[in-house]
């Protein structure tokens, strides 16, 4: 008997994929045959195929035909779109007692059970949906996600590549042999993975993000950019790529930018542990270390077995020397993630380390002699040549800060000599003592910055922290302002606007940041060491500012800049070379600022003279500055204050003469820091 019109049209849609359209012709054939348990069935799974809820249709199938394995199979996927995962086991559990042969029946109910984390039992049902269907790509790649899931990679892999053979067009496939692939540390091969298969599936918004993160992995951070904007571009509401470009602009210094990754990625998901953590981390970096705080309490709230919260807890400790439960933090995240980089890196920066520690050096070799992200790498290499200056042996210690050093130069930039050389003759020339007097009209009288400049590590967190411990001065750390100042008064400058003009509203813009920082200290220390760059701008905006330069041994300033790990910041600081030119350009410019700015604007501070007469060079400081002496100042070490700078551990501990003459014990690797001597 054929078929009615209405009945074929029906069929002709559910078989063709237009299962709205089958969805329409099934709810007006039930209308004239509500008890046909089929038509129920195939309404219900077109509503799935559309992602539409069709748990009731699907009951209401499987009590019409109770005897259809299909319907009850149905019913399941249906309950695994609600969560109800438990009677979506059953359901499939029942259409399997039905048909017992049922590969794509198994193969559902291993996704269930891996939803339930019973991934063992799902790799078992997988395996049964093979041994039925030896070519069911979607099976064999179902298994490689849950043998992936157990940390058996290599089973994985070949799961995919099992699904690949049968199906080649199964983007999934590649997408997740690429996943499995880079946990091996097989990054190249990734790439290529995920390049097969934004070949087959270019709107593939999950490779495009899993692209990026091989990417990151690799250095290349400038396309991992790329590959996650482009994931976004696609899925406006992909919360895990948000946060995964927030990773890359932290690396790339672009903390504004990665805010709003991450401010967008707890939009989208609000109990995204990972991200509140991240977000903690740019916090500290800013120095609001109470709302970082509160973040990873948050993380923690919502995972307690957050790695990266307690990491970043941590670091909140140590930067308010409280270095003890620091190093107990970072043995919580250990315990978590035993192989975390930045766990036993952060560890290795709570004390000095000693020949006791021979486990935690096992640990971290083995960590760095895996595949690692390069930042993570450079992160182990500077502790291990830590580790390695802390008990004496300086050879292995120079080769693990070489290594870093060499590491670095992927994040950090390239060093222009040329250019440098061409900013300091373009200083000099305009900065003179012509342009100092044609200024003075823009000059604000106040006496409240206090500025300590020269090169990085040269002793300005100890002076800091020095005049931070007189109750009358605040120590606000490296306040950034003084380097989008010089660009805004280029900028006037070359419009032709009043430099006198624009010389007062900087003056006041960086007085009204002192003042949000500190509204009551009579004194407030910016110590951002670059800021000798700018000191004819500084001066000529603020003339009762008081300049204090710090003047350390050049080989030990060069050589504790190439020890300590730098991120984005200073490139370069990563060659011995670079660092030796850096040097000797910044040399140039305080030997101008010294012959143009009036006597008693700046004080010279030598490191080892405060190193042999602590209090005489304290005296000579407080008075610098206007200020009465306090013996506080003495006791330094017992300031109660953040400092996030690489010195957070040095300027908690009484004065010592051990980094005076450090270069000493490295002589042999010296090289064209050598010629600095004469500087000295």
């Amino acid at each position: 008997m054929p078929l009615p019109a209405e009945m074929r049209q029906f069929i002709a849609f559910f078989n063709g994929g237009q299962y709205a359209q089958a969805e329409s012709s099934a709810r007006a054939l039930l209308d004239r045959q509500p008890n046909d348990g089929v038509i129920w069935k195939a309404l219900g799974i077109s509503l799935l195929m559309q992602g539409k809820d069709a748990l009731q249709v699907l009951q209401q199938a499987t009590q019409l035909t109770p005897a259809d394995a299909e319907a009850h199979r149905a019913l399941g996927n249906a309950r695994q779109n609600q969560g109800q995962l438990t009677a979506a086991v059953a359901s499939y559990q029942h259409a399997l007692k039905i048909k017992p042969d049922f590969a794509e029946a198994y193969d559902d109910l291993g996704t269930a059970l891996r939803a339930l984390g019973q991934r063992d039992e799902a790799v078992a049902s997988y395996r049964r949906a093979l041994q039925i269907n030896p070519n069911f790509a979607e099976a064999h790649g179902n298994l490689g996600n849950a043998l992936r899931e157990l940390g058996q990679l290599h089973a994985a892999v070949a799961s995919y590549r099992c699904a690949l053979a049968s199906k080649p067009e199964l983007a999934e496939a590649h997408n997740n042999l690429g996943n499995a692939l880079r946990e091996l540390g097989q990054l190249d091969a990734a790439i290529a993975s995920y390049g097969q298969a934004l070949q087959i599936k270019s709107n593939y918004a999950e490779a495009h993000a899993n692209l990026g993160n091989a990417l990151r992995e690799l250095g290349q951070l400038d396309a991992a950019v790329a590959s996650y904007r482009r994931a976004l571009e696609i899925r406006h509401d992909y919360a895990e790529a948000h946060c995964n470009l927030g990773h890359v602009l932290i690396e790339l210094g672009q903390l504004d930018e990665a805010a709003a990754s991450y401010q967008r990625a707890l939009a989208l998901k609000s109990n995204y542990a990972e991200a509140y953590a991240s977000l903690g981390i740019l916090l500290r970096q800013r120095g609001r270390h109470d709302e970082a705080e509160a973040h990873c309490r948050r993380a923690l709230e919502i995972d307690p077995k957050s790695a990266a919260a307690f990491i970043v807890l941590a670091e909140l400790h140590t930067d308010r020397g409280q270095f003890s439960q620091a190093e107990e933090l970072f043995k919580r995240a250990i315990a978590i993630a035993p192989k975390s980089p930045e766990a036993w890196a952060g560890s290795c920066r709570c004390r000095k380390m000693t020949g006791n520690d021979a486990s935690w050096l096992v640990a971290v070799e083995a960590i760095a002699s895996q595949r690692l992200r390069p930042h993570q790498e450079i992160n182990l290499r500077y502790a291990l040549g830590k580790y390695f200056d802390d008990v004496r042996d300086f050879e292995r210690a120079f080769r693990s800060y070489q290594r870093a050093s060499e590491l670095s130069k992927h994040y950090r930039g390239t060093y222009d000599r040329q250019r440098q050389e061409q900013l300091i003759n373009r200083i000099i020339r305009h900065f003179d003592h012509a342009w100092l007097k044609h200024m003075e009209s823009g000059a604000l009288a106040s006496a409240r910055p206090v500025l300590i400049v020269g090169m990085p590590r040269s002793g300005s967190s100890l002076v800091e922290q020095i005049l931070a411990s007189h109750p009358d001065v605040f120590g606000a750390g490296e306040l950034t302002f003084w380097d989008a100042a010089t660009a805004q008064y280029e900028a006037a400058f070359f419009s032709g606007a009043s430099g006198a003009t624009t010389l007062r509203k900087l003056g006041a813009d960086y007085l009204q940041l002192l003042q949000d920082v500190s509204s009551e200290a009579l004194r407030v220390v910016d110590k951002m060491p670059a800021n000798f760059l700018f000191l004819g701008l500084i001066h000529a905006a603020l003339p009762n500012a008081r300049i204090i330069h710090m003047r350390r041994n050049p080989v030990d300033t060069c050589l504790s800049a190439y020890f300590q790990y730098f991120a984005t910041a200073y490139p370069y600081a990563n060659d011995l070379e670079d660092l030796a030119h850096y040097y000797t350009e910044y040399f140039r410019l305080m030997q101008h600022w010294r012959s143009v700015l009036p006597q008693g604007a700046i004080l010279d501070m030598p490191y080892e003279g405060l190193i042999d007469d602590q209090e005489a060079w304290s005296r000579k400081m407080v008075e610098f500055i206007g200020l009465p002496w306090h013996p506080r100042c003495m006791d330094f070490q017992q300031t109660n204050r953040t400092v996030t700078t690489a010195s957070r551990w040095q300027v908690r501990q009484r004065i010592s003469k051990s980094s005076s003459g450090r270069w000493h014990n490295y002589e042999k690797f010296i090289g064209p820091l050598r010629s600095l001597l004469q500087l000295a």
